[in-house]
């Protein structure tokens, strides 16, 4: 069986997609309720996470991918927890079952070696993200990145796997990626990435006022996501481009040159 290793290379192409991620602004809407319903139940992702030394952030969105949030499906595949799974992987957990969602969890994130050992930098959750779904993608329509990641953002258009071994090239997930997920829930501020380092004090290119509304131009609206664009360049800072100069634009406006935007209270 083809195997997938987190080269360097493979690395720096996980932190770039990661870094210049776009949500789909027709799907915008999707993704914010999508990240809200996991982040109000991160308590019972935490239960089982903080056992095990895995981010919860990453249960959560395998649990988007595999379950569609769905707390009586196993986290393995979405069977119910009346049984053991009947899909691949089959039988799981061990035992006659009905199953409770965190034993189930446990078993799945066990059998697949997950711990507080596993790499969970930025890359390295990608790279856990894509093998839990599988390499297919890459070894054999590697135009496309793997929807599982990517879909309901700028780097992916249409073709997918409609059934096992079956691929079509016009076909388009209508899941979002468990990549997006993460992105947006560090837009929100729900998570951080240890490794992301603090970045470099500079001074900004553009300086814009505070404010928790649109400016009434197009022209200022335009300054504001060319700020954001320039704080999205560096590591660990995460800001949807949506020329709202708020409260996440000015804490990333801190991080980078020392001092929140002008106008903002808390400065």
């Amino acid at each position: 069986m083809a195997k997938l290793s987190l080269t360097p290379a493979l690395k720096k192409e996980y932190e770039q997609l990661f870094n210049n991620c776009l949500i789909n602004p027709n799907r915008f809407n999707d993704v914010k309720t999508l990240v809200k319903s996991l982040y109000d139940n991160r308590s019972l992702y935490q239960d089982v996470g903080d056992k095990m030394g895995i981010p919860w952030s990453f249960i959560a969105v395998v649990h988007n991918m595999e379950s569609s949030q769905d707390f009586k499906r196993h986290l393995h595949n979405g069977d119910p927890l009346r049984a053991p799974t009947v899909h691949v992987p089959k039988g799981r957990p061990p035992g006659s079952g009905p199953f409770s969602w965190q034993t189930s969890a446990a078993d799945a994130l066990g059998l697949r070696k997950l711990s507080a050992k596993t790499d969970w930098t930025l890359s390295g959750t990608l790279y856990q993200l894509e093998l839990y779904n599988g390499i297919g993608y890459r070894l054999y329509h590697p135009h496309v990145l793997t929807p599982y990641l990517w879909s309901f953002s700028n780097h992916y258009q249409n073709g997918k796997y409609v059934g096992d071994g079956t691929w079509s090239e016009s076909a388009k997930s209508a899941q979002c990626g468990a990549a997006v997920l993460l992105r947006r829930m560090a837009e929100n501020g729900h998570i951080d990435f240890a490794d992301q380092p603090s970045p470099a004090m500079g001074d900004a290119p553009i300086i814009v006022k505070y404010s928790a509304s649109k400016p009434g131009s197009s022209e200022a609206v335009a300054k504001v996501q060319d700020l954001q664009r320039w704080l999205n360049t560096f590591p660990g800072i995460f800001v949807k481009v949506d020329g709202v100069p708020g409260d996440r634009t000015s804490a990333a406006y801190l991080k980078v040159t020392g001092h929140y935007l002008p106008g903002d209270p808390r400065g």
